[in-house]
């Protein structure tokens, strides 16, 4: 029997409390290129739409110790589980928590053990970075071997096609280095017609990862930039330090993507606008100490002008919001993921974490703790990464311990899944 642990973390990154959670047989993390476990041999045996009348089990008390109360499923969910149940009662564990996993890897040819993984069913999509690319027709070949291993007789989710995705935000930011857009962020913002130069900067983008076979952007960034030469400001990644240019930006940015066939990921929710120059979630802990007000009329009005344009996933932030209510960096806080975002804004898309290997999560425990924590908080899609790659079975080790555990409630699992799957079916391949 394995143990996790889950962290509590107060104000500046002091680990203050551990509770120990039990943990399923075989936790330990496996090998990339493992066997899926047979669909026919472990499905979901309990309907999706009936809980457990028993007891919460010991992981999931302590769960709600460090969390307070997870995820309950939204009514976009439960519509999608039910559109969805009989596909999703026919996964394995290994299945059920692989398809949430977006996968990193090394170099620029597609890993062995990662093709065989999405062969049998146990990968929801991958992320490129710079180091993944050297050219357009090899970043074409690529994807399309990873496109290939989708479709195989042997994965029982051959129908919906992998998250293919990187960030493609404009200027600075562009993994794929000959393709648009050029400008970036904050040159579309003071342009005379920002949203006219955004929705050209979107059109562009969404031709550069068709080209190749890509169907996420993890683009437009909406965080209201406060100082020059801040967090977001000293790359150019915002487009103004007006809510209202960056709010007629952005939606016009993700409506053009995604009439190219690309969907939008608006970032980083609920806003590092106010983040110091070098607050950089991926580093270490950031804590935004803005008022409630503020951040819901400043910081959070990019947001509802994006979800009116029907962005289809959302990324939340690794950041601290105490007028929030959060002690956990947002991504964590299901108050912020569930009452602020999806709630409060309306939000019915997916919703995606940042790097879980951020160095905002360091005090979170393992890798499997952070992607359990992050599943129990809301988040649909995990993305296991850092700035390097981690290794995604370990991440997809964290949902199906928690799953198994009860520190992941089934019907909120699934209809995350679920929500995910119907994204996906209506992507391109």
């Amino acid at each position: 029997m394995g143990t996790r642990q889950v962290w509590l973390r107060l104000g500046g990154g002091t680990a203050v409390g551990v509770v120990v959670l039990a943990a399923g047989c075989g936790s330990s993390a496996p090998s990339p290129s493992r066997p899926a476990e047979s669909p026919s041999s472990s499905p979901t045996t309990s309907p999706p739409s009936v809980a457990s009348p028993s007891a919460p089990s010991e992981a999931a008390r302590a769960a709600q110790a460090v969390q307070g109360a997870a995820a309950v499923p939204t009514a976009a969910q439960l519509a999608a589980l039910k559109a969805e149940s009989g596909v999703i009662s026919r996964l394995s564990p290994e299945q059920l928590a692989g398809q949430r996993v977006i996968y990193s890897y090394n170099g620029l040819s597609a890993p062995a053990g990662l093709l065989k993984l999405i062969r049998d069913g146990d990968v929801g999509g991958v992320i490129f970075f710079s180091f993944n690319v050297s050219s357009q027709a090899q970043l074409r070949g690529v994807i399309s071997q990873m496109i290939k291993a989708n479709d195989a007789a042997t994965n029982p989710l051959r129908g919906y096609p992998l998250l293919l995705t990187t960030d493609q935000e404009g200027g600075l930011v562009r993994r794929l280095p000959w393709a648009g857009p050029v400008e970036s962020e904050a040159q579309i913002g003071a342009s005379a017609n920002a949203a006219a130069a955004a929705a050209a900067a979107g059109r562009q983008a969404a031709a550069g990862l068709r080209a190749v076979g890509m169907n996420v952007n993890l683009a437009p960034v909406l965080d209201v930039y406060r100082q020059p030469g801040d967090f977001d400001d000293q790359f150019q990644r915002s487009y103004s330090q007006s809510p209202s240019v960056v709010s007629q930006a952005g939606a016009a940015f993700v409506a053009a993507q995604q009439r190219g066939g690309v969907a939008a990921t608006v970032k980083h929710f609920p806003g590092l606008g106010a983040a110091g120059r070098t607050q950089d979630t991926d580093n270490e802990p950031v804590t935004i100490s803005l008022s409630a007000q503020t951040l819901r009329s400043v910081d959070e009005l990019p947001y509802q002008a994006a979800i009116r344009a029907g962005t289809k996933l959302a990324m939340v932030s690794w950041a601290t919001y105490p007028a929030l209510g959060s002690r956990l960096p947002a991504g964590l806080t299901p108050s912020i993921v569930q009452g602020e975002l999806q709630q409060r804004l309306g939000f019915a898309g997916v919703t995606i974490t940042d790097a879980l290997g951020a160095g905002a999560l360091r005090s979170y425990g393992s890798l499997q703790n952070k992607t359990m924590l992050a599943g129990r908080a809301g988040m649909d899609a995990l993305l296991c990464t850092a700035t390097k790659p981690l290794p995604g079975s370990e991440c997809v080790d964290g949902l199906r311990d928690g799953l198994a555990d009860g520190a992941l409630p089934r019907t909120a699992f699934e209809g995350q899944l679920a929500q995910l799957l119907e994204l996906r079916a209506g992507l391109p391949a």
